[in-house]
């Protein structure tokens, strides 16, 4: 019996002492306590980097519609630049292609408005106003339409030269930097407001929602008046309107 249990208690102690020397497994270990953190540290850089990439085109779509928005019309014989419904569609229509890849239109909101600063029939002197604004996007909410103001005109009377918009005796835009059009001026004022949608759950950064302005003098001799919309007219997409 006792030699039986030397027996037993030495081949235990051979077994640890052969346990102890043996690594074979320390490399299979250490991978299976580092993966998760390597992992967890691989989905944060993939995230982030997606989210910096949308970020950057969101901003640029914001800047290259103001920009294009500023610049397009149709001069007329007396040099001055008429406005149409067709030019602001072509112009909205490039930032829905431009944001095809990430579902700009139907995930968010894109606001355009013309801040002024003319003098209209009614005023003694110029003041700033939000004359007109063309949307396009299915996104709607306070967290998607305007937060800069809007104008109290409806969908079928904002094109008229007695038109008078809303005032915005500050401007547009966030404190302390807000945007103003210049005497006898206009600047055209970008807002897009977009869901993002992120790679790997929103369990990791949770929801967010991205938002850019962007703003551009108008450099040609725009007439103010109005919007035109001659023969054959174009269909206004009028911020009353919810469609990607």
């Amino acid at each position: 019996m006792m030699t039986t249990l030397r027996s037993t208690l030495s081949s235990l102690a051979r077994t640890n002492r052969r346990l102890a020397r043996d690594t074979s497994g320390l490399a299979m270990l250490e991978f299976a306590f580092s993966a998760p953190i390597v992992l967890m540290l691989g989905l944060y850089g993939i995230e982030t980097a997606n989210q910096a990439l949308i970020n950057l085109k969101v901003s640029q779509i914001a800047l290259n519609l103001a920009d294009n928005a500023s610049r397009v019309g149709l001069i007329s014989n007396a040099n001055i630049e008429q406005l149409r419904e067709i030019d602001l569609n072509d112009v909205l229509q490039a930032a829905r292609n431009q944001g095809a890849s990430i579902e700009l239109t139907t995930r968010g909101r894109i606001t355009m408005s013309s801040l002024e600063n003319v003098q209209r029939t009614f005023d003694a002197t110029p003041k700033q106003r939000i004359h007109w604004q063309r949307c396009v996007g299915a996104k709607s909410g306070v967290n998607y339409d305007s937060s800069y103001g809007t104008t109290t005109a409806t969908a079928g009377n904002d094109i008229t030269a007695g038109n008078a918009g809303t005032l915005a005796p500050l401007g547009m835009g966030d404190d302390p930097d807000k945007v103003q059009a210049p005497t006898n001026g206009g600047v055209i004022f970008v807002e897009i407001n977009y869901d993002y949608k992120p790679i790997v759950g929103q369990w990791l950064f949770g929801a967010a929602r991205i938002h850019y302005i962007a703003s551009f003098i108008v450099r040609d001799n725009r007439d103010f008046a109005q919007i035109y919309n001659p023969s054959p007219t174009a269909t206004r997409a009028t911020c009353n309107i919810y469609l990607a």
